[in-house]
């Protein structure tokens, strides 16, 4: 016990002042970005993103970003209000996932290869390119721990909106092309949200044009989700919680690479990141 309380205090410290170095360091100070505990990453530089007022940095919640699979996302979360915290998966070790669960105030799932079928009781597709076994073991562990022990908020990107609807007991189209003809990989599309969603009153608008990177998507809904955005050919673009009072949202398109020129995505992270300050307070 006492040797996990000095790890989990060594990794908050540590977490943090990745997330302060990263916020005061620019491009030309930093040609390489500390992303993880413990690794490097190449830094990659984005468009400034508007000034919004932000909470003093003591009060500034923690965000955890399972598995860092991209700078953006730290940077999105770093100019929209919050602390960075990058959760290692190494080993697929899963004696930290309580400490992490109980020291965050938010949780970013982000997007990455395929969660095995076998969760849904599917063999996999030819096109499926499985997570590898650390991280899917770790991000397992977290996410249901995360989604079932708190009411703490949580917003999943393309593999982590996936995620959000599998912990729900939901299920996934493996490969949208084989199945439905058409091509969601490396493209922008029109989507249209649910005008009484949650989503929609964040994102103050009914329709909207992203990025789009995946080949899976959510087929069945889980338990406890509803779909809440659909694209032109009928694919499920966003889910969210049922319960009103939970920010839980998972969105298939990436968001964090967005925000630097637009406003309205800028808006999703930004809700995230007050939601979890809120719960902080």
């Amino acid at each position: 016990m006492k040797k996990q309380l000095i790890l989990t205090c060594t990794a908050v410290i540590a977490s943090t002042c990745i997330g302060f170095v990263i916020g005061r360091t620019t491009p030309a100070d930093l040609p390489q970005a500390t992303t993880a505990l413990g690794s490097r990453s190449s830094y990659v530089a984005h468009t400034p993103i508007t000034s919004v007022a932000e909470p003093p940095a003591t009060q500034k919640p923690l965000i955890g970003i399972a598995s860092l699979t991209g700078d953006s996302y730290v940077q999105a979360i770093r100019e929209c209000g919050g602390i960075p915290v990058v959760l290692p998966d190494a080993d697929g070790n899963l004696d930290m996932v309580a400490s992490y669960v109980g020291m965050l105030d938010g949780l970013l799932m982000p997007g990455g290869p395929d969660i095995p079928p076998g969760e849904w009781n599917e063999q996999p597709h030819p096109t499926t390119k499985l997570l590898d076994d650390d991280r899917y073991t770790f991000e397992k562990a977290l996410i249901s721990t995360w989604i079932h022990e708190t009411n703490k908020p949580l917003l999943g990107i393309c593999l982590g909106s996936q995620w959000v609807n599998v912990a729900h007991g939901g299920s996934l189209i493996q490969d949208i092309p084989s199945e439905f003809g058409v091509n969601h990989r490396n493209v922008t599309h029109k989507i249209s949200l649910d005008p009484e969603s949650q989503l929609s009153r964040i994102l103050e608008t009914t329709e909207l044009t992203v990025n789009s990177f995946h080949h899976q998507a959510v087929r069945n809904v889980g338990h406890g989700l509803r779909a809440v955005a659909h694209s032109e050919d009928g694919i499920v673009e966003a889910t969210e919680s049922t319960n009103p009072e939970r920010f839980l949202i998972g969105v298939q398109w990436h968001p964090e690479k967005l925000i630097g020129d637009d406003a309205t995505q800028r808006k999703l992270i930004r809700a995230f990141i007050n939601a979890s300050l809120k719960g902080k307070k």
